[in-house]
């Protein structure tokens, strides 16, 4: 008799990640990853405690998906550090629509809504940059993120096609904005 398929975690995460690529969270069920796996459910509930379980894996696999995005971006020398970022989070939009949505386009509600470390880096270099305070630069980089989460959530829903040149232009166009605001020392 041959041995068995053992299915591994790292399978079922990787399943679960390309359904949600193709048909969305919503799809996301343990009988859809069965199938998906040409297996019953019994090996994903044998390899995670919850769906809760599973889900944290995967949306902890997509978010390194995107800091790819952002590594890869950054390595390409176009940009200054501070817009690769944002160019990185509008491409990930674009060419993984889905994982966006996963990431970016949930309800954050009840959960800690604390500056991570990107927020702080993204603070950091603007203070560096401009010479301003720590409260203008956090000012300053909600205002600039509330532009690339617009334009990357147009994006994500198909609402808008832009091309990245015109996209690398609102991005300057709307930092270089901040900047005056910001340096005359206007917080309104």
């Amino acid at each position: 008799m041959p041995p068995k398929v053992k299915i591994t975690k790292n399978d079922i995460i990787e399943a679960t990640l390309e359904l949600i690529r193709k048909n969305g969270q919503d799809s996301i069920n343990a009988r859809s990853i069965a199938d998906a796996l040409n297996c019953s459910t019994q090996p994903i509930f044998s390899n995670f405690s919850s769906m809760e379980e599973l889900d944290s894996e995967v949306i902890s696999l997509a978010y390194q998906h995107y800091l790819g995005f952002i590594e890869e971006e950054i390595k390409g020398g176009e940009y200054p550090k501070y817009k690769s970022f944002g160019m990185a989070y509008i491409r990930f939009a674009k060419e993984e629509k889905e994982l966006f949505k996963l990431l970016f386009m949930c309800d954050r509600s009840g959960k800690d809504l604390t500056p991570n470390a990107d927020f702080e880096a993204s603070v950091e270099m603007i203070m560096q940059a401009n010479g301003i305070s720590r409260e203008k630069a956090s000012l300053f980089h909600l205002e600039m993120w509330a532009c690339v989460h617009g334009i990357g959530t147009m994006l994500a829903t198909s609402y808008l096609e832009l091309d990245r040149e015109l996209i690398s232009s609102m991005l300057t166009d709307v930092y270089l904005g901040l900047c005056q605001r910001l340096a005359k020392g206007e917080m309104k």
